[in-house]
């Protein structure tokens, strides 16, 4: 019997839908945002905005895309949270209008979930997954941790941040350096041009397996203070290497902690989701551990990476066939543990 997932994503400000079909992916569609750009960051009304003009074309290019009719789809999934509230809310309202009118299920999902079983998106069948237990680091503009996940349901949080994400970090620090945002592919591209090893940044030694990027913002503040001091024209003239800098000491961090998780867990099978996944050094210097360490490592395709449609509808398919439906008085949460 086929089952065909409509899946919405709108936990921030890219509108996203995707169809996963017996745990396929048919297609994903996502409409950007570029109006935040000039805003340096996230406006959460213009995003929900965004939100309400975008939904309806976008989910009707993702059934097109997919060769499929609105009478076709056997379930809706949606992000219930976390994320900005009117934006949670819009997808949650379509999610209900459309359950109403094709008299099919709703199936809520936690959008760090979606990052965590974003490995198990599958184009074609031959696809490899990870298997179980595996550790995943989530590393996103909102979210950094390490969680051991046991099964498709069962997860545990081993390690977070105690403030700041490090999305956040390359974020803010592209900010004061007057990069634009997002930061943190602007920053990638930068450091290649620059010297790592050019600007020594501190690395906070936080106990155990959590993170804190707070400090590290605030170090890199006063470097630039410091420096403009003696030359106006320091961030101009040093871009490339505070950005290589930069990247260098979180992406040290990121590893130094997920490393030590694997040797202290025993796991092997290690993966990697969010927005920062995609970061260029952060796959390279994986990719090169992975073969010290002995690891079987998951990098997900850059497309899954960031806030998308197809990681919502690999969880709502999963929960699918666990018949784990939502009611449909259920309301978004801005904050959701799991």
């Amino acid at each position: 019997m086929t089952n065909n997932i409509l899946a919405i994503e709108s936990s921030c400000d890219d509108t996203s839908a995707a169809i996963i079909s017996n745990g396929l992916l048919l297609s994903n569609v996502m409409a950007n945002q570029t109006v935040h750009e000039q805003y340096g960051g996230v406006v959460p009304e213009l995003a929900s905005r965004s939100h309400q003009q975008n939904i309806v074309p976008v989910v009707q290019a993702a059934i097109k895309n997919a060769g499929l009719e609105p009478k076709d789809i056997s379930a809706i999934a949606f992000t219930r949270g976390p994320g900005l509230l009117g934006s949670l809310l819009v997808g949650t309202s379509f999610t209900k209008g459309f359950s109403i009118a094709r008299n099919i299920p709703i199936i809520e999902v936690n959008h760090l979930q979606g990052h965590i079983l974003s490995p198990f998106i599958k184009e074609k069948k031959s696809d490899i997954v990870p298997s179980f237990p595996f550790l995943t680091m989530t590393v996103s503009g909102g979210h950094t941790q390490i969680v051991i996940v046991r099964d498709y349901f069962k997860m545990e949080i081993i390690g977070s941040t105690i403030d700041d994400a490090a999305g956040e970090a390359f974020d803010k620090c592209a900010k004061v350096m007057g990069l634009g945002y997002p930061g943190g592919p602007i920053i990638d591209n930068l450091a290649k041009e620059g010297n790592p090893e050019a600007f020594v940044l501190p690395k906070p030694k936080i106990q155990g397996l959590n993170f804190s990027f707070s400090g590290l913002k605030t170090a890199f503040l006063y470097l630039l203070k410091d420096e403009i001091k003696k030359n106006k024209n320091f961030i101009e003239e040093d871009k490339a290497d505070l950005a290589a800098s930069l990247q260098k000491t979180i992406v040290d961090i990121l590893i130094g902690k997920l490393r030590k998780a694997s040797r202290e867990t025993g796991i092997s099978e290690i993966a990697i989701g969010g927005g920062v996944a995609a970061n260029s050094e952060l796959r390279e210097k994986l990719t090169e551990v992975a073969k010290k360490e002995k690891w079987d490592l998951f990098l997900p395709q850059k497309k899954f990476t960031t806030d998308n449609a197809a990681m919502i509808g690999i969880v709502g398919y999963f929960k699918y066939l666990q018949n784990d439906f939502a009611s449909i008085d259920i309301t978004p949460a801005a904050r959701l543990n799991f």
